[in-house]
């Protein structure tokens, strides 16, 4: 009999110690799930959306940016095999601002080195908090009109970053539009939620995310002449390791100077803002699984999480840089395994068989040829998709990360200089404003929460002229 049927109930899926982390193998310590594997395999077109961010800012060939997008593919499986309970994503809403921090540089081997320095830098900060236990420390000290301003800087620069000038909406302008329409109404439509309870088709529509959107665009770009159509070929994928190696790796262009991890640091910390919010959101959905079933017991270690895509970013900064990053959840997605854990041991016999399975059909689908010449002509909406649907969380987030009208007015100054001038002014303006406003409450901002009164303000604001 297979181990992974031999855990008691309410006991932990089986896995072999090591150290920090939980060794847990499919078919092993693990039964693999089908479903999961089935729509990881098509779902892989998400992943590939990558590849515009790095033929478009890093001057990459498909080839070169494909064998980015595989090796950080396989470098996904390292969470559920080492004991964290997640599907690993992207940090998706601080794409745009790396965007912004790298085009400061000339494209070709500065704007690389510069891309590996900040995310060897993330990637050792993430590690060392993760070995301290300081993580959560680092984050609340931080006021939250500064953490609102990265987050709401985050989802401004995401939406400028898909309608500036020459960007994508004026590539495939119709398509992003319907597309668009459509996902924020699959994704965020209080009516289609409804919809989704009823069960059945809606509820399958809903579970996966932006995929179909993806497929649609496959349709409608041709159509409306913004794309041509998909050649599909048959066969394996064809990355190109060789010039990855040689053209965008320390390997071929040496070590980046000390003054680029210095000049990188605010981006480093921007970015782990925006991180560590992902790794509460991995929490409570756990939290919300362990409290649905009882028959399993998931361990979920913030400090196991940090050494794991701290190691990932670390890794990806030597051997395939890349820009969008090493994060600890693919929101979406966990959302979509964790609801069919929910449902019970009878559609789920461990959660781990859930994740693991959906990152194994992910890895397989980027080595199918007929999958990725399916998708390639619009991964530039696939990619576009992504940043305008975390541009609208992310300013909701950081609209509610504020906890006072004070806090929101430091943070739209702070999101606008951010979007303009990059994190190094960014921080600048927001340590200098809460200061000038706060003063020795700088951590603690305003004592009570007035952000949703607005009548208050015509008591305590002073009227100008």
């Amino acid at each position: 009999m297979s181990k992974w049927k031999q855990h008691k109930h309410g006991e932990e899926a089986p896995y072999t110690p090591f150290g920090p982390f939980k060794i847990r193998l499919p078919f092993v310590h693990y039964k693999m799930e089908w479903p999961d594997y089935f729509q990881g395999l098509l779902m892989c077109a998400v992943d590939l959306a990558a590849i515009a961010l790095m033929i478009e800012y890093l001057g990459m060939s498909f080839e070169v940016a494909l064998a980015v997008v595989i090796i950080n593919g396989l470098l996904y499986l390292t969470h559920h095999l080492l004991g964290d309970p997640v599907v690993p994503g992207w940090i998706t809403p601080a794409i745009p601002l790396l965007i912004l921090y790298v085009s400061q540089f000339p494209e070709g081997p500065e704007r690389v080195h510069a891309l590996i320095a900040f995310q060897l830098a993330l990637g050792i900060f993430s590690i060392i908090l993760g070995m301290t236990g300081l993580a959560s420390k680092v984050v609340q000290l931080v006021p939250n009109a500064i953490k609102s301003g990265v987050l709401l800087g985050a989802g401004l620069a995401a939406v400028v970053t898909v309608f500036e000038v020459g960007g994508r909406f004026d590539m495939f302008p119709i398509t992003i539009s319907l597309c668009v329409g459509l996902a924020f109404y699959l994704v965020f439509s209080k009516h289609f939620e409804k919809l989704k309870k009823r069960g059945g088709g809606w509820k399958l529509l809903g579970n996966l995310g932006i995929f179909p959107i993806i497929l649609l665009a496959v349709l409608l770009a041709p159509l409306f002449g913004e794309a041509p159509w998909p050649t599909i070929e048959w066969g394996f994928s064809k990355p190109d390791f060789v010039t990855l190696f040689t053209d965008f790796t320390i390997f071929g262009l040496g070590f980046p100077p000390l003054m680029m991890f210095i000049t990188g640091l605010p981006m480093v910390f921007a970015a782990y803002i925006i991180l560590f919010g992902d790794v509460l959101q991995s929490k409570a959905l756990i939290d919300e699984a362990n409290a649905t079933r009882d028959d399993e017991k998931i361990d979920y270690s913030s400090d196991r999480a940090h050494l794991i895509f701290g190691g990932r970013n670390a890794v990806m900064s030597i051997i395939g840089p890349d820009i969008a990053m090493c994060g600890p959840v693919w929101a979406a997605m966990q959302v979509v395994v964790v609801e069919r854990y929910k449902a019970g041991k009878k559609f789920m016999n461990s959660i781990f068989g859930g994740l693991g399975s959906f990152r194994w059909g992910t890895n397989t689908g980027l080595l199918l040829l007929p999958i990725v010449s399916l998708v390639e002509p619009i991964l530039g909406v696939a990619l576009a998709l992504t940043l305008l649907i975390q541009g609208y969380v992310s300013v909701r987030l950081g609209v509610l990360q504020a906890q006072s009208q004070r806090d929101l007015g430091i943070a739209g100054v702070m999101a606008a200089v951010l979007v303009s001038k990059g994190a190094t002014w960014a921080f600048a303006v927001g340590i200098f404003l809460s200061l000038l406003i706060y003063g020795k409450r700088f951590f603690k901002g305003d004592d009570q929460n007035d952000l949703f009164i607005p009548e208050n303000a015509e008591n305590k604001e002073e009227k100008v002229g």
